[in-house]
């Protein structure tokens, strides 16, 4: 007898829950949107976005305060022990702009740089068979 992985539980347990929310009480919520809400004019203290990546040592964090000067201030950081790398100063709405901008920007290298390497992992693939006998 083969022990069952318990990924095959975990999703036959959601896949009943989606054939019969019904029956598991509770108010039914709307489906969650992942678009990132910007925060209202003054507000952007405080706002946060992090880059993609398999390790936290190495992802980058973009994070907005406010200085005493009134105006905004964006640390970046890599890892959680880095200095920041600051910019500004700048107002609320350029600040929240900058952290998105730097995030879309990682997110799309980080995209190109995966596809990269599993195309050239394909590639060595297909030399190691054709070299099989």
């Amino acid at each position: 007898m083969t022990q069952s992985d318990p990924t095959d539980n975990a999703l036959a347990a959601i896949a009943s829950i989606l054939d019969h929310p019904e029956s598991h009480g509770g108010p039914e919520m709307p489906p969650a949107d992942d678009t990132p809400i910007a925060p209202e004019r003054g507000s952007a203290e405080g706002y946060s976005r992090v880059g993609p990546g398999p390790m936290a040592a190495i992802r980058f964090k973009w994070t907005v305060r406010r200085a005493e000067d009134g105006y905004y201030y964006v640390d970046e950081t890599i890892g959680e022990t880095t200095a920041p790398l600051v910019t500004g100063p700048m107002s609320a709405d350029a600040a929240v702009k900058f952290v998105d901008e730097r995030e879309s920007e990682a997110r799309r290298r980080f995209e190109a740089l995966r596809n990269e390497m599993a195309g050239r992992s394909a590639a060595a693939n297909l030399v190691r068979k054709d070299g099989e006998v």
